[in-house]
Order: C-alpha cells, then structure tokens, then sequence
C-alpha cells in the first residue's frame, strides 16, 4: 500500500488545475487512486431527484476529487 505524506484535515495549496493557488482542507483522501477531495475546490454541479418527504429536487455544488500530485502541504505560519 501506498504510503502518502497528505492526510486527512490537513491543509494543503492547489498547485495544478482551475482551482491554482487555493488553501483548503483534506476532507479525504483515496489511496486506491492517489487522489484527495479539498475543501472548496473543483466543484461539480449535481442533479437530485426530489423524495417524498425529505428533500426537493435541484442542484447541489460537490468537491469532486483531485490527484495527489496537485496539491502541496501549505506553509504554516
């Protein structure tokens, strides 16, 4: 297995990608594929369909995940 340097709650900076030069935190990280899902980065609009009591349908913006190699451990001050 895979050994990484990135853990969860972490905070890390986009250093690749639409999401360049952002400082969030590691809400998880997927060894399998060497990715991580950030806090407020790379976002996806996805569709809900409405249930009968709970929620109505719509759109809900979801952190999608990143690799790994896209993010850095941020500086600490």
């Amino acid at each position: 297995m895979i050994k990484f340097k990135i853990k969860k709650d972490d905070m890390v900076k986009v250093i690749a990608g639409d999401d360049k030069g952002k400082v969030g935190k590691v809400l998880a990280v997927l060894p399998k594929s060497a990715q991580v899902i950030v806090e407020g980065c790379k976002f996806a609009k996805k569709s809900i369909k409405p249930k009968d009591n709970e929620t109505k349908g719509g759109f809900v913006n979801k952190e999608m995940p990143m690799s790994i190699s896209n993010v850095t451990k941020a500086e600490e001050k």
